[in-house]
């Protein structure tokens, strides 16, 4: 059978992009294995209609409202490679092969354990990153954020915006980092505290977190981190040779959302820094739109 559009990957972007494609009533191919991108996350925030809603119940209701549609059709299968061109793409889904038209890219990012004992261990527990996200449930506490120095341009502000749930922000960092003394006095002024000694550990209290050990030996109390740590795409992306920009996510025609190969379009997480379930949701149904309009016109 030839699909009008594969999907490669079932989470809020890969569903919308399928329920706008089925509706539209293009023939639909989703295909889902392994985790969760988040899969430490238990809740989804900011997502109208479904503020609270666990992951996997919100994957569920968008299968059974997809199931309306009878030219849509999800498996869950792992793809292991993709060849062929515009128009007749050839999905080695390990029992065989299938053929589409198109195909969305909809997998996410791979999120990297930074080097520090106990932040793999309190990820998604008491490191997070997005205070949009987890913020509410923890407003008050003792918050800190973690700098890399490959992302001190936007750590400042997310830093400072951090005081908007709380009045306790600590700004931490991974490596020596030669802080402008202009930022330092901005920081200090706002109420932050900064300490430039380096994070040698998480210490943890089971899955919470009770303080920050610096390489110093010195300890800060702290509830909740916010970090950011290096994400990588896929080894599927990876392997199809789409193009990155500088910062490894896939490049796409904001309008068309296309990638650098024909036919080949990508939506979610792994296209932008800008990361929750509602952007990648409305950036499905943007790319099925505009693969709707690719295989129509």
């Amino acid at each position: 059978m030839l699909y009008d559009v594969a999907i490669i990957g079932g989470g809020p972007s890969g569903l919308s992009a399928a329920l706008a494609l089925g509706r539209a009533r293009k023939r639909v191919l989703v295909l889902d294995a392994g985790p969760r991108r988040n899969a430490a996350a238990v809740h989804m925030h900011n997502f109208v209609t479904r503020d609270g809603t666990p992951p996997d119940e919100f994957r569920k209701i968008g299968g059974s409202q997809l199931a309306t549609y009878p030219n849509v059709e999800l498996r869950a299968q792992p793809v292991a490679a993709i060849s062929g061109t515009r128009g007749a793409f050839q999905l080695q889904l390990g029992g065989g092969t299938i053929e589409a038209r198109r195909i969305l890219l909809a997998t996410g990012m791979i999120d990297e354990a930074l080097p520090i004992e106990g932040f793999r261990e309190l990820w998604g527990s008491a490191v997070f990153q997005c205070p949009y996200c987890h913020g509410w449930e923890v407003q008050d506490r003792r918050w800190a954020c973690l700098a890399r120095s490959a992302e001190w341009a936007h750590i400042l502000p997310f830093t400072l915006q951090l005081r908007g749930w709380t009045d306790h922000v600590t700004l931490f960092v991974t490596e020596e980092l030669g802080l402008p003394e202009a930022s330092h006095q901005q920081l200090t002024a706002a109420g932050v505290r900064v300490e430039l000694s380096p994070v040698k550990r998480l210490v943890a209290r089971g899955k919470e977190l009770d303080s920050v050990e610096l390489a110093s030996g010195e300890r800060v109390a702290c509830d909740i981190l916010f970090a950011h740590p290096p994400q990588q795409q896929v080894p599927l992306v990876r392997e199809l040779g789409v193009a990155l920009d500088n910062d490894g996510f896939v490049q796409i025609d904001p309008m068309r959302r296309d990638t650098s190969i024909p036919g080949i379009y990508a939506a979610g997480d792994l296209t932008s820094r800008m990361q929750a379930a509602i952007f990648a949701a409305a950036s499905g149904t943007h790319a099925a739109a505009m693969l709707n309009f690719d295989l129509t016109v």
